[in-house]
């Protein structure tokens, strides 16, 4: 489970992210939906200790990210699949995480077949790959110490449209077995298809929340006119 409690993060006199609250439970994935420069990735990087709140609190299963001593045992992790380091090839960037982790070497094997990264691919330079491929090797990266919690920024970027059901099947089947997952989004399409709640954000505070059934079933139109008689004939 996450759970975000009245973050703030302000850079000087602009507030990125306002006073959000909102909970990712186990068995649900959970869409964190909002435009581009919503607040979505900073509040991620909170998460994961990257960014430091200035107010409020978040925790994962009941204790900060940063209090873990091998968080990625626990929490899967893909923030931005383009910054892994592009002199190494997929297997050595896997290869680190299983050594640092402390996990046997078949889970290498394991996350490249998961992910469907050819042995030929797997040898590859990761300044070679396209970002779809990119993509699928972040993702392996944060399965492979099989974690109660997956956070995912945007991870359908990219994806070819066969990426991306292989993708929703794959977080669909690992929330179904009791995981959390929560995964970013600026197109509510992509959102829709798996979520089963969704936390809507915009201007760094939250717009609204709750389950898919329940966000879409009471979605509207909100028309403002200068002449409310014409807008009745109309």
């Amino acid at each position: 489970m996450i759970t975000v409690d009245g973050v703030t993060r302000r850079y000087g006199a602009f507030t990125a992210v306002d006073d959000v609250s909102f909970t990712a439970r186990p068995g649900r994935v959970t869409g964190f939906l909002g435009p581009n420069g919503a607040g979505k990735s900073t509040t991620m990087r909170i998460m994961v200790g990257l960014t430091r709140a200035t107010s409020g609190t978040v925790t994962i299963s009941g204790r900060r990210y940063v209090d873990r001593p091998n968080p990625g045992l626990d929490v899967g992790v893909l923030l931005d699949a383009s910054a892994q380091h592009a002199g190494r090839t997929g297997r050595e960037v896997l290869t680190i995480a299983q050594q640092y982790m402390g996990l046997p070497r078949r889970r290498v094997e394991e996350m490249l077949e998961v992910v469907s990264l050819t042995p030929t691919e797997a040898f590859r330079r990761v300044g070679a790959y396209s970002l779809g491929m990119r993509q699928r090797l972040g993702i392996a990266a944060a399965l492979i110490g099989d974690p109660e919690v997956l956070i995912l920024d945007e991870p359908a970027n990219s994806l070819d449209p066969a990426g991306i059901r292989w993708m929703r099947d794959l977080l669909r089947s690992y929330a179904n077995r009791g995981g959390t997952v929560l995964l970013s989004s600026h197109l509510l399409h992509e959102v829709e298809v798996i979520a089963d709640d969704i936390v809507m954000i915009g201007n760094g505070r939250i717009v609204s929340q709750g389950t898919k059934t329940e966000l879409l079933h009471s979605a509207g139109t909100v028309v403002r006119a200068a002449s409310h008689n014409r807008l009745r004939v109309a």
